[in-house]
């Protein structure tokens, strides 16, 4: 049975029904910016090819995990143009196979799991290929391979923070509760006064949002035009760094083995600044969503 053509209004009307883009913690800013604006066109190209729901979301991570490659094989602007646009592939797939979905009926679990589980890589995958960018912008990099633990660092706290939020449910689900505990927005908030300021601060600086795959592709866009403009790495230089010394006489500190790369100066650019305040944002946050969660009526 050839697929049916559905109109673009139709695709908007069954797709994207009232209260979608309102969903909280759900639907993405850039989702209600501009990607629900462009989506509806990918669907209809999706629904003529006879694509399923699950299919586009297997694209979905696909370009997801591509981005997060394509971070880390480059170091110049080609990279990271390419590597941004593939993360805004992502968001207008992430936004066409649910719709897609809704205007044929094929809903199902199988595909809220494998949209979960896309999220989870591409999100991992992002963080990742920016450690590994950072390590290959120069020759003498932070010990061997400390860049690329940094971004792994940061990389498990971005899937501590989903699977964090992701167990309420699943301990909700065991103790015999509905998903959505009662009270609304009032169950986010955490018992304590103080807390509950801490956590509406922190809401309002949206710190956290430099871990999310398409804010920090555009950052790590960003970060790539500014090494390009002010002709970055910038060399730590001679003299002291840290506890550690460095002269260009000593070639011990050059030299592999105990102690190795350790003994030589840090060089910097915009793009490994980038990647210090992603590790530690997403450490923070890790332990500020934990505290949140616990603190709050989810779990009651």
């Amino acid at each position: 049975m050839p697929p049916r053509n559905y109109s673009l209004k139709e695709i908007r009307e069954k797709g994207q029904p009232p209260g979608l883009k309102d969903r909280r913690n759900e639907e993405h800013w850039a989702g209600r910016l501009y990607a629900r604006s462009l989506s509806p066109f990918l669907t209809w190209i999706s629904l003529r090819a006879g694509l399923s729901p699950n299919q586009l979301t297997y694209l979905m991570i696909l370009s997801g995990l591509g981005a997060g490659v394509v971070f880390a094989w480059g170091t110049g602007l080609v990279s990271a143009i390419v590597g941004a646009l593939l993360v805004q592939l992502y968001l207008v797939l992430d936004c066409t196979d649910g719709e897609v979905a809704r205007v044929t009926g094929r809903t199902s679990i199988t595909g809220v799991y494998l949209d979960r589980l896309g999220h989870y890589f591409s999100e991992v995958a992002v963080v990742i290929g920016l450690g590994f960018r950072a390590e290959k912008q120069f020759d003498l990099p932070w010990g061997q391979g400390g860049w690329i633990m940094l971004g792994l660092l940061g990389a498990l706290g971005v899937a501590l923070i989903k699977a964090e939020t992701d167990n309420v449910v699943v301990a909700r689900a065991k103790s015999g509760l509905p998903a959505d505990p009662p009270g609304g927005d009032r169950a986010l908030r955490p018992t304590s006064t103080w807390l509950a300021l801490a956590r509406q601060a922190a809401s309002l600086l949206k710190f956290h949002r430099i871990i999310g795959a398409v804010e920090l592709s555009l950052l790590i866009l960003a970060a790539a035009v500014l090494d390009r403009v002010f002709d970055l790495p910038v060399p730590a230089g001679e003299g002291n760094f840290g506890w550690f010394s460095y002269s260009p006489l000593d070639e011990a500190a050059f030299k592999p083995g105990l102690g190795g790369y350790f003994g030589s100066p840090v060089e910097w650019s915009v793009t490994r600044g980038l990647l210090v305040a992603v590790a530690a944002v997403a450490v923070l946050q890790t332990v500020l969503h934990f505290v949140s969660i616990v603190a709050s009526r989810r779990l009651k």
